[in-house]
């Protein structure tokens, strides 16, 4: 590969560049992740028999404790390490159904962490509004008693199998979704902090109005379904998931001067207490700076419409194989390597938080931290999380594994997953850039499942993860820390004078 005249010169001024990265192991860790693999197997055990692990249920636990035997039995020493996590929620059966201006039943899924109808059928016209924000709540508080609420206009979809898009469509959807993402173009953070505490409020200030329940765009073509929520954000409203071509026919009813009307009947349970949840933590003790560690991390649970394979059981099987060619190799890093699989990351982030948290005062010993998190795809490279100071010393970590197409290295933050708990505390995070792989289908999905898992890929991705962990946990001095800052709690309860769930 040519450098750039630039490039050398960066590399040359870094005082990274005198660090000699120890590549004589690549070759052994290679050959045991791409021609002794057991991750396909042990993906397929996590997916389909354990199944969806929804953080705070049964099949989370079993998930947390098969895990931990898996790494004890590659000889990694093993530990689950407890947080407290907030209230449960369990899914129960939803159905909802049009019945004017013509009958039909619509699919319909709950969203995570919001109540039910309390055992009746909820019956009502629908309404379309624009709630992003305080102000346009205003504009639509006194609208919404006794019906089902279309929080916003539909997300602007183009049908992937039709014609080409003319330069006018594109401008059209660009102007849209422009639009849509206005609200929340100020990205202060006080302005996140408010939008957060808004989004808490608000399905308790539509209850107090009369609301009956709000329905929420899949977003997605051809009836793909999306899901979220999480414990900080409790909703004493129902709240179903639809697809986006059903959202799109109820806001063109409205739009037309047609009232379309729904009834809906949801028995999820929101649990009373909070309740611990637990990270899979194992690793292998370095030689010589034993209290210095790297880790490598992705989510083991997941969200339910699915078995949660892409999202993240893919991330977090690739993990467990790092850690078991890692063991199985013989080789012997001098730094420990540290492997944890996360819970409540969809619930924004909470196992990660709360390790990171608890670890604190060990933040500077901790070399880098390495995510996978992005579906089956294989690695292409790494996002530097604005670190460019790292950009010479990256490109040599990926050099054996070039092979693997896995060289690539960019100016890029990645957001939405775990190395991000760990940035505050200065330490160096970064989530792997991967192949797309029909991410966006099968993400937060129904058609989250076993058979779109790419083997090949998820092999390379083993590979590399155990390459750049040997590789860090033997460089002869620790990276430079990031920049530190306040750790900003998330909020999770309504605001003073909003109606609470008793």
């Amino acid at each position: 590969m040519r450098l750039s005249l630039g490039l050398v010169m960066l590399i040359i001024a870094s005082p990274l560049a005198a660090q000699s990265v120890d590549t004589t192991g690549a070759g052994a860790l290679i050959d045991q992740a791409t021609k002794r693999s057991e991750v396909m197997q042990n993906l397929k055990y996590l997916s389909d028999v354990i199944g969806p692990r929804l953080s705070g249920s049964t099949a989370m636990r079993r998930a947390n404790q098969w895990t931990a035997s898996r790494f004890k039995a590659y000889g990694l020493i093993t530990r689950l390490e407890p947080y407290l996590f907030g209230v449960t929620w369990e899914r129960g059966p939803a159905s909802l159904r049009l019945t004017a201006p013509f009958s039909r039943s619509i699919t319909a899924h709950s969203w995570a962490w919001t109540e039910g109808t309390g055992g009746r059928t909820m019956a009502g016209p629908v309404v379309l509004t624009d709630l992003s924000t305080p102000e346009s709540l205003a504009v639509y508080r006194d609208k919404v008693k006794g019906a089902w609420v279309l929080p916003r206009a539909p997300y602007p979809m183009w049908n992937p199998d039709g014609p080409e898009k003319t330069p006018e469509d594109s401008i059209r959807l660009a102007d849209q979704l422009k639009f849509r993402a206005s609200p929340f173009a100020d990205t202060s953070a006080a302005a996140v902090q408010a939008r957060r505490q808004f989004q808490i409020d608000l399905p308790h200030v539509l209850k107090a109005a009369g609301a009956l329940g709000t329905l929420v765009d899949g977003a997605k073509e051809h009836g793909l379904m999306t899901m979220s929520g999480s414990p900080n954000r409790l909703a004493p409203l129902p709240n179903l998931v639809i697809a986006n071509e059903d959202y799109a026919l109820l806001a063109r009813l409205i739009q037309g001067g047609v009232v379309p009307r729904l009834e809906g009947r949801v028995e999820s349970r929101l649990g009373q207490t909070p309740v611990q949840q637990w990270n899979t933590v194992a690793e292998i003790p370095g030689t010589e700076k034993a209290g210095q560690v790297v880790i490598l991390g992705a989510h083991l649970d997941s969200w339910d419409l699915g078995t949660g394979v892409t999202d993240n059981g893919t991330g977090s099987m690739v993990v467990l194989e790092a850690a078991r060619v890692i063991a199985k190799s013989g080789l012997k890093p001098k730094r420990t390597i540290r492997f944890i699989l996360f819970s409540g990351e969809e619930q924004g982030l909470l196992g990660s938080r709360a390790y990171a948290a608890r670890h604190e005062a060990q933040a500077d010993s901790i070399q880098a931290v390495l995510v996978l998190d992005n579906g089956t795809g294989a690695i292409t490279g790494q996002a530097l999380q604005g670190r460019r100071d790292l950009e010479g010393l990256w490109r040599q970590l990926l050099a054996p594994v070039a092979t693997l197409d896995a060289d690539s290295v960019r100016d890029a933050s990645k957001s939405g997953t775990d190395h991000l708990s760990f940035l505050p505390y200065g330490v160096p995070g970064f989530n792997f850039d991967q192949l797309r792989r029909g991410y966006d289908h099968t993400h937060h999905s129904q058609t989250d499942t076993y058979d779109k898992a790419v083997a090949g890929d998820l092999k390379q991705a083993a590979a590399v993860m155990a390459v750049t962990a040997w590789e860090l946990a033997n460089l002869p001095e620790l990276l430079p820390r990031g920049p530190k800052s306040p750790v900003v709690p998330v909020p999770s309860k309504p605001s003073p004078g909003v109606a609470v769930r008793q």
